[in-house]
């Protein structure tokens, strides 16, 4: 439990200073500074795997599944880059919805931290009762195997729809319960208008994103169930990928066209990770296989958007 408290409030810390130092007054996130921030939480959750390490060499923290220090590090990368993986999905529509709702640059990061921070809350909970199902219900690695392998076919076959978010459930249903206007001042995400306090853009923003991050979630957290049931690592690995993608928004914001091959990198990593759910009462994946694959499937996919002229060409 210390671990975990420990590890909370380093998370918290982070964050503080992210808005109450780093960010506190509202500036356009340059290329340079979302580069570098990228290279930091980048470089973290990296050197977290040797606390990962550590902490299941030394006996330091509850190990359900009898794990190998070598094991759970491994488990733990596995974990952290399929979460990044499927992140770069929700920054396409993170995109879109900043577009829809006309937010300035420089507000950007105040929607995307708070938007991050409610992530944090919905994924924990996510996390909590789905591994509570796996453990309980032994049948319910199919269930979740079979879904990721439907979500990867329906990514092929599907033809990708324009996201409009002003016609979105949640923006229509938020109209009839809240007044809305379109007026900003400054990083409110409330302002009073004569006799009414009214929502600006900003708080619309903010609710739109953190519902699509609960779908995006109903993708990722089975995913990351497929390599690991230990809370630990499926929550350390998913915040990490999280905490990551702000910067990460900033940086890549300007350059999603170019990933158009990213798309298959992803199926082919949903499908895999669909497998090894339907398969892990009657065969387990050496854990080098998984994060060599996914690994390989990003890279490829990658370099593939890099090298294809036409995509680069049209953009």
């Amino acid at each position: 439990m210390m671990v975990w408290i420990i590890f909370l409030l380093g998370i918290l810390s982070f964050l503080a200073l992210d808005l109450g130092v780093f960010n506190k007054n509202a500036h356009i996130i340059s290329v340079k500074e979302a580069s570098m921030w990228t290279t930091v939480w980048v470089t973290l959750s990296l050197l977290f795997s040797f606390v990962i390490y550590w902490l299941y060499s030394t006996g330091r923290i509850d190990n359900p599944d009898d794990l190998q220090p070598t094991g759970a590090s491994m488990k733990y990368l596995t974990g952290y880059l399929i979460e990044l993986s499927l992140s770069i999905d929700n920054i396409f529509v993170i995109a879109v919805i900043f577009g829809s709702f006309r937010i300035p640059q420089k507000y950007q990061h105040r929607v995307l931290f708070w938007g991050i921070l409610g992530a944090i809350i919905f994924r924990a909970l996510m996390i909590f009762f789905g591994v509570a199902l796996i453990k309980k219900f032994s049948f319910t690695t199919y269930v979740f195997g079979a879904f990721l392998i439907f979500t990867a076919i329906r990514m092929v076959v599907s033809k990708e729809k324009p996201f409009n978010p002003k016609k979105s459930f949640i923006y229509r249903n938020l109209r009839k319960i809240m007044p809305i206007t379109s007026h900003m001042r400054g990083q409110k995400f409330f302002i009073k208008l004569r006799h009414i306090t009214a929502a600006t853009p900003l708080f619309i923003a903010l609710v739109v994103i953190e519902f699509t991050d609960i779908l995006f979630a109903l993708d990722s957290v089975p995913a990351i169930l497929a390599i690991t049931s230990d809370p630990f690592l499926v929550f350390s690995s998913n915040i990490f990928a999280i905490l990551g993608l702000r910067s990460m928004y900033f940086f890549l914001a300007n350059m999603l066209n170019r990933f158009q091959h990213l798309k298959y990198s992803l199926v082919a990593i949903l499908s895999f990770v669909g497998v090894k759910l339907i398969l892990a009462h009657h065969y387990t994946f050496p854990e080098w296989l998984s994060l060599g694959f996914i690994g390989l499937a990003l890279l490829i996919g990658i370099l593939v958007s890099f090298l294809d002229k036409n995509s680069n060409n049209e953009h």
